[in-house]
């Protein structure tokens, strides 16, 4: 199964070398799973010929907010709606979470109650969750097709499904530890408040769902559909 790799964003060149950018965690994230992956650069103009020349699609994270002004974001918001109506299956994560989201109908914003950082807990159906988290944007209104299926206190639209046809979560299970250390240091400082990113620091060692959440992608794209 062909997982087409929607990059919306770019990890920090500091951290690039040594734990590669973000189709590469993605890679590592769903690996053993039998998936073979090929990257579109959205972010650069880089667009597929249509919506099947994957099997299914996964958009990125991204510094960038999906309300702002992007010649790039209008065509992605295109496609994620024509993906919809073609049920070929989409999972997006973070800015992939929002910017479907927003397409379809939802709400974004930069959250007023500010950053989430680092190993964060949530809630699936009563099942907990803990994965790393990075934003300030956050889903405030959800679109009328979506469904919640993840949140916290904090984040109330953490994680929606579109029926059969998006799976979308607002935290970063590709992300590992020493990639949020790394952010923090090279993009934190200044901009996320002292206090959370001291917080963050002393969960890094915290153990991590991902695995779980893996499973969860990799089966909300080999379920069978019509």
């Amino acid at each position: 199964m062909l997982i087409g790799i929607l990059q919306t964003g770019l990890a920090p060149d500091q951290l690039m070398g040594q734990m590669g950018d973000y189709p590469d965690m993605f890679q590592r994230l769903l690996a053993g799973h039998g998936f073979t992956f090929k990257t579109w650069r959205v972010l650069e103009g880089e667009f597929p010929p249509d919506v099947t020349a994957a099997d299914g699609w996964l958009i990125t994270g991204s510094k960038f907010g999906a309300y702002e002004d992007h010649a790039w974001i209008p065509p992605l918001e295109d496609f994620i709606r024509a993906s919809y109506a073609a049920h070929v299956p989409m999972v997006g994560i973070c800015f992939g979470h929002q910017i479907i989201a927003q397409a379809m109908g939802g709400k974004v914003e930069k959250f007023t109650k500010g950053w989430a950082v680092g190993a964060t807990e949530y809630d699936f159906g009563g099942k907990t969750l803990r994965l790393n988290a990075w934003h300030q944007d956050q889903v405030v209104e959800k679109p009328e097709a979506a469904q919640v299926i993840g949140s916290n206190d904090f984040c109330s639209n953490a994680a929606l499904l579109y029926d059969d046809r998006m799976f979308t979560v607002q935290p970063h299970p590709e992300f590992q530890p020493a990639f949020v250390d790394g952010l923090m240091k090279t993009r934190g400082k200044g901009l996320v408040p002292d206090p959370l990113l001291e917080a963050a620091e002393a969960k890094l060692a915290a153990p991590l769902d991902d695995q779980s959440m893996a499973g969860q992608i990799a089966a909300f794209f080999k379920q069978p559909r019509g």
